[in-house]
Parts: structure tokens; sequence; C-alpha cells
């Protein structure tokens, strides 16, 4: 047997064998991602469009409308006169028309009709894009492996969305309760779902916007400390949209129409008339709106801190994602500003709940570059 040396070559075919591959990581992992992120870009629109159209049919008190829930006939307005005043009758029978649109003909009712049948069927698109989308990427087995559970969440929650719709809608169809809206309590209930569907959407398409290797890398540069204000910041600006439900719920912001006093004080008159007390927290649309005011306030305040921490950050990137934030709820609170000095016009109550989005979802993306930061590459400059 013949001497090795210490320092002996490697063949190479040895040396190809033991070397990694690069995008091993993302191996088995890849799927349609593209084609699977333009389809969740898709449902964001429509689950925007919901909340939208759904805040215009809560401001035009055109909820209740249609009286009954039929989640597949239902998809077809009414084709004939007979129809239509078929449905009219129905919603003659409930307690809206008697104590608030006894003076509505036929062509009034139209009007607020096809403002819910809208609704609904905006609700049934999203279902089926949603519903035709998964089953395709299912059936040419496109999506990336640990994605499929993922993907199922949102059709779920879509799915226990219509059902809360029809637990909404049936709190306000009453006869001799003397009830003229949707219990705000579950009107809230809706918004907020409406919200969570909106951020794992929202989640989902970032995640997709990256591989798998450049995920698990970036991890590593998580900046945990801005990652937990971002998420705390996050679930205060849920509780202020949930807050702002309860308001449109009521009416409560055109309750008071001056600013930054209410009726002339800091603390609007009777805030506590309502017995027992604690529904004054949901049912008093002066404490409601005031409630709705103060948590603006720290959470505008709470913005400017995270934002703060955010500008201190080693990413461009994320950097200015905490601007864009901090813009954000600037403007957001200006519109609610506005919004109570003009006793909430629909133009400008529909942008304030549309503002909510924005900031909801840009505070979304800030969180996310808190857990997976963009870096920059200096190669070439």
């Amino acid at each position: 047997m013949s001497d090795r040396k210490i320092f002996e070559e490697v063949s190479k075919g040895a040396a190809q064998a033991d070397s990694p591959t690069p995008g091993g990581i993302d191996r088995g992992h890849g799927g349609a991602r593209k084609a699977i992120r333009a389809w969740l870009a898709v449902l964001f629109a429509l689950v925007v469009a919901m909340i939208v159209v759904g805040g215009l049919t809560r401001l035009t008190d055109s909820g209740l409308s249609i009286t009954d829930w039929r989640p597949v006939t239902g998809a077809l307005p009414p084709m004939t006169e007979a129809d239509w005043q078929a449905e009219f009758e129905k919603y003659k029978q409930i307690d809206q028309f008697h104590i608030m649109n006894k003076w509505m003909e036929l062509s009034d009712f139209k009007q607020i009709y096809w403002w819910e049948w809208g609704h609904r069927q905006l609700g049934r698109v999203v279902g089926l894009v949603w519903a035709l989308g998964y089953l395709g990427f299912l059936a040419t087995r496109s999506i990336p492996k640990g994605w499929s559970l993922r993907l199922l969440l949102p059709g779920a929650l879509g799915l226990l969305q219509g059902a809360i719709g029809f637990w909404m809608v049936h709190s306000g169809v009453t006869q001799g309760e003397g009830t003229t809206a949707v219990a705000s309590y579950r009107l809230a209930t809706h918004l907020g779902l409406a919200f969570i569907i909106l951020g794992y959407l929202s989640w989902f398409i970032f995640l997709l916007g990256r591989q798998e290797g450049n995920l698990l890398q970036m991890r590593r540069l998580k900046e945990a400390k801005l990652f937990g204000l971002s998420t705390g910041l996050l679930h205060f600006a849920f509780l202020q949209i949930l807050i702002g439900a309860l308001v449109a719920g009521i009416d409560a912001g055109r309750s008071y129409t001056d600013w930054p006093l209410m009726g002339g004080q800091l603390l609007p008159p009777r805030p506590f008339m309502i017995e027992p007390i604690w529904k004054n927290l949901f049912e008093n649309p002066g404490l409601v709106q005031f409630i709705h005011r103060v948590v603006g306030y720290v959470l505008f305040a709470f913005g400017i801190v995270v934002w703060l921490r955010g500008r201190r950050s080693a990413h461009a990137a994320t950097r200015f994602a905490f601007n864009s934030v901090i813009a954000g709820l600037t403007l957001q609170v200006a519109i609610g500003i506005v919004t109570v000095l003009t006793a909430a016009p629909l133009l400008i109550a529909i942008v304030h709940q549309a503002g909510a989005v924005l900031v909801f979802v840009l505070i979304l993306r800030a969180r996310f570059l808190s857990a997976y930061p963009s870096t920059t590459s200096i190669k070439g400059h």
C-alpha cells in the first residue's frame, strides 16, 4: 500500500458530488408562487371593495332592504314588477320601514335594495374566485409545499363571514321591537372579520413575494423589538376599527360636530344616561364617539413611538415602511376630524373607512419587513 500525501487532490467527480447545489432550500417549495400571489391580490382587491360597499350600505341604511337569506337563488335580483312589489311588501313588514321609511315608494325602495344586493353579490364573487382558484391550483398540484392549509383559510373565514352577515342582518329584521338598524356589536364582528381576512391575504401576498430560501435567510436578521412594537400597533389599530364600527352602527359620528371639544366641553353631556351603566360604552352615541376620539389620539401617539423606533432600522425598506405608517396615520386622523366637523357625509365617511384599510395594510407591511428585512445589495455601487 503506497503512502498518501497529507494534501491530496480530490477528484473532480467527488468534489462535484459533495458541493451544495444552489437553490436547494427552494426545491420542492416552488409551486406557482407568482400565479397564486396574483390570485390572492385579486381576492384582496375584492375584499377591499366588499368593505367599501359594505360601508356605503350601512351609511345609506340599505342593509335591511333584503329581509331573507337565499345564498343561491338570491343571486338573481327581482326580474319583474311583481317580483319587486313582493320584495317591497316583505320590507314593509319590519320596524325600519314603519319607523324610518314609511314615506318610501317602490322607486325609493329599489335604491336601497341595489346597495344590499350589490354587497351580497360581491360576497358571492369573492367566494367563487377563491373556490375556482384554490381547486384549480390544487388539481394542477401547483400549490407550494406547506401552503395548502394556509390557502384554505381565507375560504373558511369567508364562509364564516357569510354566516355572520346573516346573523347581523337578522338582528335588524324585527317586528314591533322598535329596531331600525342591525345590532352594532354584530356589525363590529362582521367588519372585524373582514379585516382579519384582509390581513391574512396581505401577509400571504408578502410571503409569496419572496423565495423560501430568502425568507429563511432574512429571518435571521429579524428586528424583534420593532416586530413586537408593530404587532402591538396592529392590534391597537384593529381595536380602533372595531370601535369605529360601533360608531357607524349607532350613527354616533353625527352626534357631536365640534372639535376638539364635544358640546363645548371635554366630556360629552350625559355620558352615562343609559341603564345599566356599561351599556353606555356601546350604545350612548356621545360616549361612543368620545371613546373613538380618545383611542384615536392614543393610537396616533403610539404610532409616533413605533415610527421613531422604526427610523433606527438598519434597512432602508423597513424605514420607508414605517415612514408610510406614520403618514397614513396622520392622514387618517385629519380625515377623522373632517368627518366629525362635517357630520359624516357619505363621501367623507367612506373615505375615512377606506383610510382604515390603508393604515391597517401599511402597518402589516412594516411588521412583515421587521420580521423579514429586505436588504439592498451594494454590489456594483
